[in-house]
């Protein structure tokens, strides 16, 4: 799951001497890998920037991730972001308009499903 990777990569980042933040709709799972800081937000998940082409409500949530990174000075703390989702998620309309070429690659070679999920990835012709 990516989120022990997160909480990896950040700590490898913290110990080099960077200052790092997590952005998170499922704060509980990410904070319980370890993340040093955590930026908590309520929107429905694979859009927690916000939807595509919202650039004004993207650079807000930037912002208000970038603020919580400056303020909090406690390893471990959680901020919850002040961007509630109002919209019923059964609204949203998030599918892309032609499926992504992975999605295809899949369809037209099934059996090489097996190998991607192992992380095995098939050669290129």
């Amino acid at each position: 799951m990516c989120c022990w990777s997160v909480g990896l990569v950040q700590r490898k980042l913290e110990a080099a001497g960077l200052t790092t933040i997590a952005l998170s709709d499922i704060p509980d799972l990410t904070a319980s890998v370890g993340v040093p800081r955590l930026a908590a937000i309520e929107r429905p998940s694979g859009i927690n920037v916000g939807m595509p082409g919202d650039c004004a409500g993207q650079m807000a949530v930037l912002r208000a991730t970038l603020d919580a990174l400056v303020k909090i000075d406690t390893p471990g703390t959680v901020v919850h972001l002040p961007m509630a989702w109002t919209e019923p998620a059964t609204r949203l309309s998030l599918h892309p308009p032609q499926q992504p070429p992975i999605s295809q690659y899949i369809v037209r070679h099934l059996w090489d499903l097996p190998r991607l999920l192992r992380r095995d990835p098939p050669d290129c012709p």
